[in-house]
């Protein structure tokens, strides 16, 4: 565990195990709906605009794909 100079738990740490506690907890789809729920909120024309930013949904399938893969590792 890294700690910073008063003996406590870093802000990376703690992050980190918070993260791993998160992911734990919800799967693939969970991951999914929440990313096609923020490209919902930013509106439906965000695909079709070519400044180089995924769409949520996109984000959302990217990152269920990569959390899937770091389970199967695990």
């Amino acid at each position: 565990m890294a700690q910073n100079r008063d003996g406590k738990m870093s802000r990376e740490e703690a992050g980190r195990m918070g993260g791993e506690a998160t992911a734990k907890k919800h799967d693939r789809e969970f991951y999914q709906e929440i990313g096609q729920k923020g490209g919902e909120a930013r509106g439906n024309d965000s695909n079709d605009s070519d400044d180089g930013k995924m769409s949520g949904e996109e984000a959302g399938r990217k990152g269920g794909e990569a959390r899937a893969r770091q389970r199967e590792r695990e």
